[in-house]
């Protein structure tokens, strides 16, 4: 079909799906492709009668037709259209019946592809070519039966033998000629035989069928082609018939039948597995890939079999720890380790990989199987139990030297300010030196003591504190001393919780954040203070390891500089690490402020990305005081039962955000891909709400997901989520027109308080 206008009829009455599917088919051959949308059964005959279609894509429930009558009608009137039938994953039975009466082939809705749709679409009309062939071709070969050894035959309108060729069943043509097939074989199988040929007699269309047909000599098994016998008027006279003996190719498709049938069973049992299974053959070609497989890296069976497995799972053709891997497996017959692999969706992902060497009967290698287990939220949840204990490792090692720093730094401190006593009259070169001594030894007692701050954390005074007052100090010396090119803004609320905090210590926090932030935009840009009161729950805390459930409020310091390098994100809190020159930092500006943050029982995390400016939150555990506002003041309104359809592939977090919405009188659907999100919300869009939509999504992604939906209904309202979003992705969103983005990890206050804002 390469370079061919393909012409499509397409009979559907759900707008939804008829839109989705242009989308496709205009994404993946936008030239080639000339679709004609009709949503009527009626109105598609009468398109069919008048112009001819390559293919015809028919849903099997219309307005005025509903299940297989549908497709009989629609096949009846134009065999020579190749028709593919569209049903829902609860119809595949009745696609198959379908299939069975002469349809091409069958998709199901919510697991189509643009590539699918054309593959299915160009193999439909192949193979209506080739039956179109095979139907002129029959003809011709029945003059040609009668000098071969096949068992051909005519019988007349009463079924009666007028001329046999080379008979079965052990008889003779004499035996045979003038009878009837009741009285030659079995009963059972005389009957079954009648059924079929009075078929072909009545409706004038012939048929081929396997059959078992019974005599007193034993059962066997014929292919049995039936076509009618027609005189010089074209009127039925009889049939005729040609039957060949199959009995040896059925005995061994049973065996190959239950062959097939026990390896259905094993694959049924490792689709039931969670793991990734996948086979592939020497050539790392995929042979085999488990729903497990499915779920994890977001390919369909049908899109990652034959694949290289190297274009679907990693950036590069084949990484070189790949390359020891194989040459390990085929060496020894096993390896396991750990590699980073990639989703459809283009989301890096860490998995224990089990390789194990397949061989054939005479023990030569044909494939390998392969385990994956994903293991990259226990890997992160490792890596931040991994990072306290080097920094507490640090912080001890810190301690032991801060002290005897201490112990050096008391009497040279101490000297330098008893000698200009002792010698009063020591000459003015003499007095400056040992200004310089005082002066760099107090500098000393100082970079101890921010060692020791980190290293053991800070004590002071701690009393009932509002940080909004902190907040607003700090933004005064800003702007009275840092460069004109940089902007300081501040949001904080008026009603922000109190902390049980020393004011000091907290101001030197908010006071070297800044300072980094500035050093971080030499050219100017933004610098933002913004604090908020959040109540971390259950789902929060699960998701963070230091977080401990409870009210906290959340100082965010933003800037638009330079950004953090990605490889320095892990060490920028341990202390003297620096990427300053010398003698510009000495590396314990944000290990003082990590020290100072855990002695009063919060935690801090970082956002960064280079040259789009890096984001610190602190965040500090709220406490019961005078101006103290209470987590259950802050008043959420009590849903009306709206819906709520979330669009994620996390089932842990569709079951808690499911749970936890339902538990405030909401009503929700689930989608787990962004091609369901939009067949489901086609489905039920008047009653949906509102959509919360994951933006990294298997299949097809969240952004075009939402420009699908838009499309579908301009006015649907969507919040967006995400763990990590770019700045380019951010940018997406916006052309899409959704300004609500909800960040990974949230708590359930802050879902329910942003769905509240985006359906008043």
């Amino acid at each position: 079909m390469t370079g061919e206008i393909i012409k499509v009829l397409l009979v559907e009455d759900n707008p939804g799906d008829v839109l989705l599917l242009q989308e496709f088919l205009q994404d993946v051959t936008p030239s080639v492709i000339e679709l004609k949308p009709v949503e009527q059964l009626d109105e598609a005959l009468s398109y069919l009668a008048q112009e001819n279609f390559d293919v015809m894509l028919l849903d099997l429930s219309l307005p005025d037709s509903q299940g297989l009558e549908t497709f009989i009608r629609a096949h009846n009137q134009v065999k020579s259209t190749p028709i593919i039938v569209l049903t829902g994953i609860a119809d595949e039975n009745l696609a198959l019946r379908a299939m069975q009466e002469g349809a091409q082939d069958y998709l199901v809705k919510g697991q189509v592809t643009g590539d699918l749709l054309v593959r299915s679409m160009r193999y439909a009309i192949e193979r209506q070519r080739i039956e179109d062939a095979l139907r002129q071709s029959e003809e011709r070969f029945r003059v040609a039966l009668k000098n071969s050894p096949i068992f051909v035959f005519n019988q007349d309108q009463e079924l009666r033998y007028t001329w046999v060729y080379n008979p079965a069943f052990g008889l003779t043509v004499e035996e045979m000629l003038g009878k009837r097939d009741s009285e030659l074989i079995s009963l059972e199988s005389a009957q079954y035989l009648t059924a079929l040929k009075l078929g072909v007699l009545v409706t004038g269309v012939g048929t081929r069928k396997e059959v078992s047909i019974t005599t007193a000599k034993g059962t066997q098994y014929y292919d049995l082609t039936i076509e009618p016998l027609r005189n010089e008027s074209q009127q039925i006279i009889g049939i005729t018939c040609a039957c060949i003996d199959i009995s040896e190719q059925q005995a061994a498709l049973q065996q190959r039948k239950l062959a097939d049938e026990t390896i259905r069973e094993q694959a049924a049992l490792l689709d039931i597995a969670t793991d990734a299974i996948l086979v592939r053959d020497l050539q790392n070609k995929i042979l085999f890939w488990n729903q497990g497989a499915e779920k994890l890296y977001g390919w369909s069976a049908a899109e990652a079999k034959g694949k290289n497995a190297s274009e679907i799972l990693y950036d590069d053709d084949q990484p070189l720890e790949i390359k020891a891997a194989l040459l390990t497996v085929i060496s020894t017959g096993k390896w396991e380790g750990e590699l980073t692999k990639i989703t459809k969706a283009g989301k890096d992902i860490l998995v224990a990989s089990r390789w194990s060497l397949v061989c054939d009967e005479k023990g030569r290698p044909k494939s390998i199987l392969t385990v994956d287990t994903d293991i990259t939220e226990k890997k992160r949840l490792e890596a931040q139990l991994f990072r306290a204990q080097r920094l507490e490792s640090i912080g001890t090692l810190a301690s032991g030297i801060a002290h005897d720093l201490n112990n050096i730094l008391t009497p040279i401190l101490a000297g330098a300010q008893l000698l200009p006593l002792k010698f009063p009259d020591a000459d003015q070169r003499t007095k400056h030196l040992l200004e310089i001594l005082e002066i760099n030894a107090k500098r000393g007692a100082d970079l101890v003591k921010q060692v020791l701050s980190f290293a053991r954390g800070v004590e002071g005074k701690r009393i009932n504190l509002q940080i909004r007052h902190l907040i607003i100090e700090v933004s005064k010396v800003l702007k009275e001393t840092l460069s004109k090119s940089i902007q300081v803004s501040v949001d904080v609320p008026q009603n922000l919780w109190i902390v049980l905090g020393d004011g000091t210590q907290i101001h030197q926090v908010l006071m070297n954040l800044c300072v980094n932030a500035r050093d971080a935009m030499p050219n100017g840009g933004s610098l933002s203070i913004s604090a908020k009161n959040l109540f971390i729950d259950e789902n929060y805390a699960r998701m963070n390891l230091e977080a401990k459930v409870g009210p906290y409020i959340v100082i965010t310091v933003s800037d638009t500089g330079v950004g953090i390098p990605e490889e320095n994100l892990d060490r920028i809190f341990e202390p003297f690490f620096t990427t300053k020159e010398v003698g510009q930092g000495t590396g314990l500006g944000l290990s003082t402020v990590l020290g100072i943050v855990k002695s009063h029982g919060g935690f801090v995390n970082v956002y960064s990305e280079r040259n789009s400016g890096t984001r610190f939150q602190v965040y500090l555990p709220a406490t019961e005081g005078i101006e103290t506002h209470s987590v259950d003041e802050l008043k959420v309104l009590t849903a009306q039962g709206e819906m709520i359809l979330i669009v994620d592939d996390e089932p842990a977090i569709q079951e808690i955000t499911q749970t936890s919405l339902e538990t405030h009188n909401y009503k929700t659907i689930i989608a787990s891909d962004g091609i369901e999100a939009i067949a489901v919300y086609a489905k039920h869009m008047d009653q949906v709400s509102v959509v919360l939509m994951d933006l990294m999504l298997p299949s097809l992604d969240g952004v075009t997901a939402i420009r699908t939906l838009k499309k579908i209904n301009p006015n649907v309202k969507i919040i967006a989520t995400s763990g990590l979003i770019s700045s380019q992705k951010m940018e997406a969103l916006a052309s899409t027109g959704v300004t609500t983005f909800l960040p990974k990890p949230y708590t359930i206050n802050e879902l329910l308080l942003t769905l509240q804002q985006v359906m008043s």
